[in-house]
């Protein structure tokens, strides 16, 4: 979430969909990467299956270029290969076929970036647990999944499915995303644990987690059916993990399943891994770090109180499962599909327990958190989020459109829709907006214009003269013009509808002292003159 003003030709290799990335569709990885925790180093390989989209010669992969690419082998040869940044470059001997399906496998290994504050800079945590035994946690989100393993670093692909093996010290586990096939201990003292993943997964949520981990487990009854609840935490954490995930998980998948359509990932399962950061939005393995404490580390990011009944990071990171992991931007630049609705979804889960005033409330103290400093979206091709306000300023736009749609099903609805929409899809803003104009029957791109590709939020200029109350928005976007309720204090809301010159209020017996906006409603500013 670091600013930047200039970009490298690096930054464009990794942000840029180049005819040597898009040439080739990713279908399968076998990820298989051994951990020296004393050296603080990683050796493996990674297989690489896709399909080709056009006739080529050469692609692009990447991993970090601290880490060492070994070989890269094409039916048992070595190919050649080049480096630029974190950027490496294969040559094939002969053309690759449109439509054909092929592999090859990278050989790499090093010392990987170490994670000096994560999950908000990328790399590898290399810690201990308090009882000094060896605790390691991987967290990539914006740094990128090449910053550990050799892939095809852009969300717009997401491979179909993935085998996980990591090796790590004996006596210790690892816990990754998807299900735990087997568990082999090697001749060379290691154990290696391999996980498969059935579903599409984008590369920043593959993790591995290796700890003294012990496991319990349970179930929910789901919209699909059974879905199973696993959970890994360090063995003296276990009694806080059991009261702390049996009080929030269950109704967590309640309010989601009930606002978003099923747990996105049944087949790979939920679960919960501690891990000595925050928290991450690890698909089918969500990190949690949240110290088995209420709200975000114990303190409530609203400042209304509404926020320490449920802890943050099982209701947020879980909240990704639906938006972020199902539904994905194809560009981090759109990041904001990933955070707003996810923000907005801690609303809901509110909603659902506590009542919706109760939400409202919520989402309104998050104001108080609102930088207005850049746009929410960001610049595109470069690997380049946007302003940090896609969280609360996103979750303040999305209950504002929630307001002006004025019908709580169809808004259900649109939520539910947009991920059996885009199941298992990745996305656009446009893609996101267009369906829920589709489905409201509202022309509501100029509102999410206004929000996410402007620092400033709409004005409402409000002035009284003859007894009659006129408004009027000052906006960003050229025409403006945005319904919002107001009422006569203590009377029933109703919509009006200014544009950008001043019209007259058909609000009978207003004045300017009881003349109120639906604040709660709306994230705008009111100016009354």
């Amino acid at each position: 979430m670091q600013k930047k003003e200039t970009y490298t030709r690096a930054d464009t290799l990794r942000g840029m969909l180049t005819p040597l990335r898009t040439c080739y569709d990713i279908n399968y990885y076998h990820l298989d990467v051994k951990f020296d925790i004393d050296n603080k180093s990683i050796s493996g390989s990674n297989l690489f299956k896709f399909t080709a989209t056009q006739n080529f010669t050469k692609l692009q992969f990447d991993l970090y270029e601290n880490l060492a690419v070994n070989k890269v082998v094409y039916k048992g040869k070595d190919l050649t290969f080049t480096r630029e940044a974190n950027a490496v470059f294969v040559t094939f001997p002969k053309a690759i076929t449109k439509g054909s399906k092929d592999e090859f496998t990278v050989f790499y290994g090093g010392k990987p970036t170490v994670a000096k504050r994560a999950p908000w800079d990328g790399g590898v945590v290399f810690t201990t647990d308090s009882l000094g035994k060896p605790w390691l946690a991987t967290a990539c989100q914006g740094a990128g999944a090449s910053i550990w393993w050799p892939t095809k670093d852009h969300q717009s692909d997401e491979v179909d499915s993935m085998l996980i093996s990591i090796s790590v010290t004996k006596g210790l586990k690892d816990v990754s995303n998807g299900r735990l096939r087997k568990t082999t201990e090697m001749p060379d003292g290691y154990t290696k644990f391999d996980w498969f993943v059935a579903n599409p997964i984008n590369n920043y949520d593959v993790a591995a987690n290796i700890g003294d981990y012990t496991h319990f487990a349970d179930t929910y009854d789901g919209e699909k059916g059974k879905l199973t609840l696993d959970y890994w935490v360090l063995p003296y954490n276990a009694e806080k993990a059991k009261a702390q995930f049996g009080r929030d998980v269950k109704r967590m998948l309640q309010a989601f399943e009930n606002w978003f359509g099923p747990y996105p990932w049944y087949e790979d399962g939920y679960k919960l891994v501690e891990t000595p950061h925050l928290g991450m939005e690890h698909q089918s393995a969500v990190a949690y770090g949240n110290k088995y404490r209420n709200g975000y580390l114990g303190r409530d990011l609203s400042g209304t109180g509404r926020g320490l009944n449920w802890d943050f990071i099982i209701v947020h990171e879980s909240g990704h499962e639906w938006f972020g992991n199902n539904i994905t931007s194809k560009d981090i630049a759109d990041m904001w599909i990933h955070e707003s609705f996810t923000n907005y979804s801690e609303s809901l889960f509110i909603e659902a327990f506590y009542g919706k005033p109760a939400a409202r409330e919520y989402l309104q103290g998050l104001r108080r958190i609102i930088q207005n400093d850049i746009p929410i979206i960001g610049p595109y091709n470069v690997n380049k989020e946007g302003s940090g306000d896609m969280y609360p300023k996103g979750a303040n736009l999305l209950n504002t459109v929630r307001t002006l749609i004025n019908d709580d099903a169809k808004w259900r609805g649109i939520l539910r829709g947009l991920n059996k929409t885009f199941y298992h899809k990745t996305v656009t803003t446009q893609q996101v907006v267009d369906y829920i104009n589709k489905e409201s029957g509202m022309k509501l791109t100029p509102v999410f214009d206004q929000y996410l590709r402007y620092t400033k939020i709409p004005v409402l200029d409000v002035k009284f003269e003859n007894g009659k109350a006129m408004t009027k928005w000052t906006a960003d976007v050229p025409n403006f013009n945005m319904p919002v309720k107001v009422r006569v204090k203590g009377g029933e809301y109703q919509f009006i509808k200014p544009t950008t010159t001043f019209t007259t209020v058909n609000l009978p017996g207003v004045t300017k002292d009881n003349f109120e906006v639906d604040m709660a409603g709306f994230y705008i500013k009111v100016k009354t003159e």
